[in-house]
């Protein structure tokens, strides 16, 4: 049985602003991010509102998210599941998400 690769992720002390204000500046990643905000989601299922979206496309803005430090992308059996770090990133930037996630583009 193949196993899947744990994927790196910052510390939420290596977490610059800049990087997670870029990330949540595209429309597709901010939606993923709502979508997160109601808990975690299977990498399948995040995007799901967007069907023709090609997998490539959406493999690139879960890696934007990740490496900016907005989710987790973590192995759970033969499927990835993905969580908001919500709690760190309140820690970090208090009210920076509600404000984002409250916004109407």
């Amino acid at each position: 049985m193949a196993t899947i690769a744990p994927l790196p992720h910052p510390s939420i002390e290596d977490v610059a602003l800049t990087d997670v204000l870029f990330a949540l500046s595209d429309p597709a990643r901010l939606e993923i991010v709502r979508e997160l905000a109601d808990g975690p989601l299977g990498m399948a299922e995040c995007g799901a509102t967007n069907p023709d979206l090609p997998k490539s496309t959406k493999s690139h803005l879960m890696k934007v998210l990740r490496e900016a430090g907005i989710v987790r992308n973590e192995p759970d059996g033969r499927r990835r599941v993905v969580t908001l770090r919500r709690d760190e990133l309140d820690a970090a930037f208090p009210g920076l998400l509600d404000s984002v996630l409250g916004a109407r583009d």
